[in-house]
């Protein structure tokens, strides 16, 4: 699964599974977006570290969830996951994501390479719905999630607080495949055995 999107003037922006390869470039782009980004205010002692980010990916990879990057003449500029909305059985169609993207790309268009890869890895993998949760203040995720068809679906007020405020959270959503029009196959392609 290689999706290569040609820009215009610009090296193409390649999506691809991650590898453990990727994975401090991964941390230094969550870095940085905790320290200067919608989530600052946590401590570097909260945040992932390598083996820890490893160990995730391997165990989203190893239950088929998709955990993508996207780079460009070989450097990581973005990257995205999922993991299950809920533990409990009944949720196992219904997944929520997360992308983050490198500071000196944001605005060139590769959170929506991310999110269509996303969207369409997803529903390829028996998923029905995905969920995403965004900061009210966030106008380009907001954006870019009424972009690809997720609807506003929840405001949670005063949920997190950083920088001195407390900020509302905004959960979005958008059906894949036939959604919840059709009842699901039975156990879901990508967990098999599980």
């Amino acid at each position: 699964m290689e999706a290569r999107i040609p820009r215009e003037h610009e090296q193409p922006v390649v999506v691809r599974p991650s590898r453990d390869g990727d994975v401090e470039a991964m941390l230094a782009i969550y870095r940085r977006h905790i320290r200067h980004g919608i989530d600052e205010g946590v401590s570097d002692a909260e945040t992932p570290q390598p083996d820890d980010l490893r160990d995730r990916r391997k165990n989203l990879r190893s239950r088929r969830f998709p955990h993508l990057v996207a780079t460009q003449a070989g450097e990581i500029v973005g990257y995205a996951y999922v993991v299950h909305f809920r533990k409990r059985p009944a949720y196992r169609f219904t997944v929520k994501h997360s992308i983050y993207i490198h500071h000196d790309h944001v605005g060139q268009g590769i959170g929506q390479i991310l999110m269509r890869e996303l969207i369409d890895v997803c529903a390829a993998a028996g998923f029905r719905q995905i969920i995403g949760y965004i900061d009210a203040d966030n106008t380009a995720s907001l954006g870019l999630h009424e972009k690809f068809g997720f609807s506003r679906v929840g405001l949670l007020r005063g949920v997190a607080y950083r920088s001195g405020h407390w900020a509302d959270t905004i959960m979005v959503q958008r059906s894949l495949a036939t959604g919840s029009a059709t009842p699901p196959p039975l156990p879901p392609p990508s967990l098999s055995g599980r």
